[in-house]
């Protein structure tokens, strides 16, 4: 035993929850608030750390998956404890076409609230949410921080979406 007592929480906000809202940075000059996208499904990809192997390779296949994503309307914004001006690198040498969002300040705050956050590493939790026209989660998943995910969950969760007869459980 370490003498380390866990007071946080180890699950993420599973379907059927209300999404908390949030405005976080994009840029030094933009926010943008998850309130405000309301009428389109959102998909946050909370991830660790700009730079890694894992979390570069998990955003390249959202940016390649980009055509499916918008043919089911879904906004993309990755999330990560970052701050705007290494999500700035990033995205200039990733190229990517979504907006990468900084949890910066206070740190972790977003992810902590969708219990997607590492209280012992200081970063984001490798975490997908699928969040529905209505603001509540529609699908939700949780990876290993070594685990690329990929993007067929979420794919299949916008599918559901549209399919309001089949449960989304």
């Amino acid at each position: 035993m370490n003498g380390y007592v866990e007071h946080h929480p180890k699950d993420i906000l599973g379907a059927g929850a209300t999404a908390p809202d949030f405005a976080l940075h994009r840029s030094p000059e933009e926010t943008i608030r998850l309130s405000t996208l309301r009428g389109k499904p959102v998909v946050l990809v909370f991830y660790p750390a700009d730079w890694s192997a894992v979390c570069g390779d998990e955003l390249n296949v959202f940016n390649e998956a980009e055509s499916l994503l918008a043919a089911a309307d879904a906004e993309v914004l990755g999330i990560s404890v970052d701050g705007v001006w290494c999500h700035r690198a990033f995205v200039a040498d990733r190229g990517f076409r979504f907006a990468l969002l900084s949890d910066f300040e206070p740190k972790g705050e977003v992810s902590a609230r969708y219990g997607a956050y590492d209280f012992h590493a200081g970063t984001s939790r490798r975490a997908l949410f699928v969040i529905d026209e209505s603001g509540l989660i529609a699908w939700s998943h949780l990876s290993p921080v070594d685990v690329n995910p990929g993007v067929d969950g979420v794919l299949d969760a916008l599918d559901a979406l549209k399919s309001p007869a089949v449960s989304r459980d």
